[in-house]
């Protein structure tokens, strides 16, 4: 008996290089359709204008001189954990072990103003406290790095548990400079004379951390394409047997390469808590670790390009908890939104990377 082979409905097959600007054209397609998706199901829940409810959503970013510059501010850090995962991410080694990072940069930051702070003048306080956070979180990304190039563990899972460890961590130390006593919070830290706090530029408190961020991201750009080290990176990322072939130790490059993004997330920890909390909790990551993986891999690791998404996301965010508070939403509502919107924008990434051709379109039958 002969059986008769079906053609499937969809054919989905690898794309070639797509244009830039094609690229991102179909990206602008997907938020726009996230858009009109939220527009219905706003207007479903609540009954309400959509176009007022995204007007709300810009307001609660960018209405006053202070919600920019904290949108500006909350956008720097993203950026710099996004910049610290990039080269970790284009070798491949998936370090989701940013929150832990992070948090360690920022008890050394911490430590520094609390012990020293009233010993140094304010330029050599930061510089110590930069380099301390820097330390903190190069170490914290090194193990890892080199129990995988020992031992060929899942670095996944080691980087996520390493997360859990400084949390404890974090917790020990906020116990043990709790202040008040019997507080459990550390509160702010030097608030009297503000030692080891970001000073103002230009009339702006927030100055230093997108100077700070935006010196890391054009450096982490050059580093990784023009830089013998970013090569071995991107080689070591394609095929490791390609890189043992053109004479590149790998191990010494993973190696490398995670104590560089552990330390710059480490950096993101001095400065969410020198110029921004001034204080240390284990809250003080706030999951942007994790936030962070998307806009460093829409990016394809390119720094100049994660301002942009780490801005969209940060706008979307506070737009969430706007109309959160100003149309009595409860958060599950705004985070439903905003998760709308990931999720088109992730899988626009889809329609980038893969052709989709349906049974018996003209290009099937050619």
């Amino acid at each position: 008996m002969k059986v008769e082979s079906k053609e499937p409905l969809f054919r989905i097959s690898k794309r070639g290089a797509m244009a830039r600007g094609k690229a991102w054209g179909i990206r602008l397609i997907a938020v726009a359709l996230s858009l009109v998706v939220c527009a219905f199901i706003i207007f479903a829940i609540v009954k309400m204008n959509p176009l007022k409810v995204y007007g709300a959503m810009f307001e609660g970013a960018f209405s006053t001189s202070k919600r920019t510059w904290v949108t500006i501010r909350d956008t720097m850090m993203l950026l710099c954990i996004a910049v610290g995962l990039a080269p970790a991410f284009k070798m491949k080694f998936w370090n989701i072990g940013a929150e832990g990072q992070i948090l360690m940069g920022g008890i050394a930051a911490a430590a520094c103003m609390i012990y020293i702070g009233n010993k140094l003048p304010l330029v050599p306080m930061l510089l110590v406290m930069a380099i301390c956070s820097l330390i903190a979180g190069g170490i914290w990304g090194l193990i890892p790095g080199l129990f995988k190039a020992k031992w060929n563990t899942n670095e996944t899972l080691f980087t996520l548990m390493m997360n859990y460890i400084a949390i404890q961590i974090t917790s020990f130390f906020v116990a043990k400079w709790e202040n008040p006593f019997g507080s459990n919070t550390v509160g702010i830290i030097n608030a009297r004379n503000q030692a080891g706090w970001f000073p103002s530029l230009f009339g702006q408190a927030y100055a230093l951390n997108v100077i700070i961020v935006m010196l890391l991201a054009v450096g982490m750009y050059l580093y990784l394409n023009y830089s013998k080290q970013g090569y071995e990176i991107a080689v070591v990322g394609e095929s490791e047997n390609t890189a043992r072939y053109a004479a590149i130790d790998v191990k010494k490059v993973i190696v490398r390469t995670m104590g560089i993004s552990g330390a710059l997330c480490g950096i993101a920890g001095f400065i969410a808590v020198a110029g921004a909390s001034h204080t240390i909790s284990t809250s003080t990551a706030g999951g942007r670790g994790f936030t962070a993986i998307i806009v460093c891999w829409l990016a394809k690791f390119n720094s100049f390009v994660m301002v942009l998404i780490a801005a969209l996301l940060v706008f979307f965010e506070k737009g969430a908890i706007e109309i959160a508070s100003r149309y009595n939403l409860n958060d599950y509502v705004s985070n439903m939104i905003t998760g709308i919107i990931l999720f088109f924008i992730l899988g626009s990434e889809f329609f980038i990377n893969y052709k989709v051709k349906i049974r018996g379109s003209k290009e099937e039958t050619k």
